[in-house]
């Protein structure tokens, strides 16, 4: 490719799906967004792939024809996985949104490998997506019989255009319980269940595939397919491509995901939803992560509007609290989210929300032993007091980008990688801190309900270092 070639790159969240057109400066010079349809199927969820999939084919050939386009990538949401054999889905892709029942589960989770091989912790729903397959092993065992290749999100997505069948390592170890982080393969569960001959072969990320032809203004144009890549651990890659070191990523959306590497693994917590990610480069990257996007839609009610600083004043003021947990994961598994204290509604309650999600990633900062530089990236930026309410909480520098899409550059920039080629530039803003009054007794009353919470729920005593 040359650095001036477009790059086309589809992020696929859980409940948005985006296409960003990169060019080889860096920019993006177009952008689509749609929303994946999740659907009854039975008894069960799963994604309308097809019409997902028809989306993309659409953009793309606008992309080939308006810009250029000759690459195409993927970066996609974790906990989902596709099984396919003879060209086709061996099953509809399963929503990682719903629990096996409980007899099933009493018969898969004993399977499941420990934690000090995968370093990953036992989570409800398809958190682990090595359950949600042992779950269609249960429902149906000719399911997996019938299945040449276990494919990951985003890698069934470069097989559907490129025809080639991978496996790439920063999808597959995102507490999948299919990888050893320590031993750099795959982990006992799937040689125990006989999958490893259905496991393709390793590829890296942005490596090259093959082509899928598009048609643009009566020509047919073949646009080379490059191996998908798992979304926070490309934004991981993004920000160490453009200069950043030893620092904390916190990547933000449906999911707050923050990444240290600077944490030893010994450090994480399993019953915390703390786990080891692995890079693209397959280092293990300690992590921990609680559902804040989907948090903060749930506690705020859907508030779409922003929040001024009054309204956190007076929240804080009147010791309105929200205590976890809002949605399924996270530090505090086993507690019922709910709010404390005087009844707020309307902005004063978003605000709450607000603080609520500041306040648990200040404690995942802590648990996973943050001290370094802290970069912010996704759909959070966009909040005007996340970082400078999160900058007036830490004793650390805090920036955060200038373009949230980290997911999608670092897709991108793996792409240019295989051409040698750098666009992107550091520019990042450093936050300056808020000034809030009394948001430090508000940081210090929030944790000490929070230890109570979870002491209640008969869970080790909370980590409280780092209280300032």
């Amino acid at each position: 490719m040359t650095e001036h070639c477009p790059v086309a790159v589809f992020d696929l969240g859980k409940t948005n799906s985006k296409l960003f057109v990169i060019d080889g400066k860096g920019n993006v010079v177009a952008e689509r967004r749609a929303k994946p349809v999740w659907r009854d199927h039975g008894d069960i969820r799963v994604l309308d792939d097809e019409a997902l999939f028809s989306w993309m084919q659409d953009e793309l050939s606008q992309a080939v024809e308006a810009h250029g386009v000759r690459h195409v990538t993927f970066s996609a949401h974790g906990c989902t996985f596709a099984l396919i054999g003879k060209g086709e889905l061996c099953h509809p892709i399963l929503d990682y949104e719903q629990e096996p029942p409980a007899s099933v589960a009493a018969r898969i989770d004993p399977l499941i490998p420990p934690f000090s091989e995968t370093y990953s912790p036992r989570l409800p729903l398809g958190l682990n997506y090595g359950r949600h397959i042992l779950w269609l092993q249960d429902r149906d065992p000719s399911t997996l019989d019938a299945t040449d290749a276990i494919l990951a999100y985003p890698q069934f997505w470069s097989w559907k255009f490129s025809g080639r069948a991978t496996s790439e390592v920063s999808y597959l170890a995102c507490h999948s319980h299919l990888w050893a982080p320590l031993a750099d393969d795959f982990s006992s569960l799937v040689d125990q269940e006989g999958w490893r001959a259905k496991m393709p072969d390793l590829v890296s990320a942005g490596s090259s595939l093959g082509t899928y032809p598009v048609t643009a203004a009566g020509e047919t144009v073949e646009v080379m397919v490059h191996n998908g890549v798992h979304d926070s651990n490309s934004a991981l890659f993004y920000y160490r491509s453009v200069g950043f070191d030893d620092f904390t990523l916190i990547s933000t959306g449906t999911w707050v995901i923050i990444f240290n590497q600077a944490c030893p693994l010994n450090a994480l917590d399993r019953e915390r939803d703390m786990l080891a990610n692995v890079t693209v480069d397959h280092a293990p990257a300690a992590t921990i992560r609680f559902m804040g996007g989907r948090e903060y839609d749930v506690a705020s009610q859907g508030w779409t509007k922003p929040i001024s600083i009054e309204a956190v004043e007076a929240v804080i003021a009147k010791g309105s609290f929200a205590l976890p947990s809002f949605a399924a994961g996270g530090p505090f598994p086993g507690s019922e989210g709910h709010f404390l204290g005087p009844a707020v509604e309307g902005e004063e309650r978003a605000a709450v929300a607000l603080l609520y999600v500041i306040l648990m990633t200040d404690l995942s900062l802590d648990l996973i032993r943050s001290q370094n530089d802290i970069v912010i990236d996704g759909g959070l930026v966009k909040a005007d007091l996340y970082a400078p309410l999160l900058a007036a909480l830490r004793d650390q520098t805090v920036f955060t980008s200038a373009n949230p899409e980290g997911s999608a550059f670092g897709a991108a920039a793996l792409v240019f990688r295989q051409s040698n080629v750098r666009p992107f530039k550091n520019e990042c803003e450093r936050i300056r801190a808020v000034e809030i009054a009394g948001l430090g007794d508000y940081r210090r009353e929030w944790r000490r309900r929070a230890t109570e919470l979870r002491r209640d729920v008969s869970q080790p005593a909370m980590l409280s270092e780092g209280i300032r």
